[in-house]
């Protein structure tokens, strides 16, 4: 029975042995809980393992980079297509850097585009979706063919039309959707019926349909017309056929429904079926991008060359040619046209001097004391007739 028992003094000194056995907690000195130094070489080897590891999830790299949404791309990586440094991965749980090697179906993936906007007025009866299940027509059918691959930033439905924002980013895709971001979105909407102000007064408080909360709109009455009428809807947040359900909670029946914008982007006068592309400077200062996202290469518009000054036509030989201070009269390619310093009439040139009556006369200089003279009428290069002469007035003694 002796030899069971255990002796107290050395339980306890296990006890107390378990204790030190135990973590260490530093101490302001250091000396009774273990150095520091080990303390917090341990609290930094935790914190750099919670810590993610660098770069991006393959699944949003794809979608970057135009091959697929980040659901496709997933399936593409169950399916083995995506290879990461040679290797086929099967889990969509992995980040890549900018130095991994990505190919897709033995291919290299491209350098992922920038963020780019387009705005989009959707024409009735086309579904917003890349694949109708009911083979109906949808957006990506009607869009033209030199567009890349791009996603709609939200949804409008079947029989709605007006502004439909897209993007090749998956990220901005998301930002703009979320309700956080504030984007008030507004809808032409005609209804069936005479509504007043105290009935639209539910839609501005909020409304329940179907136990899903409405948050309260911003409604106005635009005008009746005949048995409908016209409103204005404003929100910010978009669940599915929230405008019309709605309405149908108060008694109204929408027949048209209009998006006209989206956060700052407006339809304007966008035709349906047209698309135009947001400017990278634009998306910038709403979005609050990063600069270098504007310094991407763009095509460069360049503005076409003046053409040069005609040369004025030589004249042919035995025409009279109009020069600064003579008019010459000599066969062309032998000073026609050109300035002669000598006073007409004198020296060799003599013969070159105009015969009086022909040809065209010089223009006489201008009064003292008098403006310039037009130079647009009767100009000595036109062939309009010279200035007549003024007489010249001069007093003279009478002869006694």
């Amino acid at each position: 029975m002796s030899q069971n028992r255990k002796d107290p003094a050395k339980s306890s000194f296990a006890a107390r042995k378990g204790k030190a056995a135990g973590p260490r907690r530093a101490s302001p000195g250091g000396k009774p809980g273990g150095k520091p130094s080990d303390v917090s070489q341990t609290e930094g080897q935790s914190e750099g393992a919670a810590k993610s590891p660098a770069g991006d999830r393959i699944a949003k790299v794809l979608a970057r980079s135009g091959v697929a949404s980040r659901r496709e791309a997933e399936k593409m990586i169950g399916q083995g297509r995506v290879s990461v440094n040679g290797k086929v991965i099967e889990s969509p749980a992995l980040n890549v850097t900018a130095r991994d090697k990505v190919t897709v179906d033995g291919r290299p993936l491209d350098a992922p585009e920038p963020a780019r906007l387009w705005l989009y007025h959707k024409p009735t009866g086309l579904v917003t979706t890349h694949k109708d299940e009911q083979g109906r027509p949808t957006i990506y059918d009607d869009l033209p063919e030199e567009l890349p691959r791009v996603m709609s930033v939200g949804r409008l439905d079947l029989n709605s039309e007006g502004l439909l924002l897209l993007t090749n980013d998956g990220g901005l895709k998301r930002k703009l959707e979320l309700p956080e971001t504030g984007w008030l979105r507004k809808y032409r909407v005609r209804v069936k019926g005479n509504p007043t102000d105290a009935s639209l007064a539910p839609l501005r408080e909020g409304v329940v349909v179907d136990r899903e909360i409405f948050q309260p709109m911003q409604v106005a009455l635009d005008r009746q017309q005949g048995a409908n009428a016209w409103l204005t809807v404003g929100l910010r947040e978009g669940k599915n056929r929230e405008i019309r359900r709605a309405m149908e909670s108060i008694g109204l029946s929408v027949n048209r429904l209009i998006r006209v914008s989206y956060g700052p982007f407006q339809l304007g006068p966008l035709k349906p079926g047209e698309v135009e592309e947001v400017r990278r400077r634009v998306l910038r200062d709403q979005l609050g991008m990063e600069p270098e996202d504007d310094d991407a290469p763009r095509p460069r518009v360049t503005r076409g060359k003046r053409p040069a000054p005609k040369a004025a036509p030589k004249a042919p030989a035995g025409k009279a040619t109009f020069s600064r201070t003579t008019f010459s009269t000599g066969p062309a390619g032998k000073g026609a046209g050109k300035p002669s310093s000598k006073p007409a009439g004198k020296g060799p040139d003599a013969a070159k001097a105009p015969v009086k009556g022909k040809g065209p006369k010089p223009r006489p200089p201008l009064p003292k004391g008098k403006g310039v003279r037009d130079q647009s009428a009767n100009a000595p290069w036109d062939d309009g007739p010279a200035p007549a002469k003024r007489p010249r007035l001069t007093r003279k003694r009478p002869k006694s």
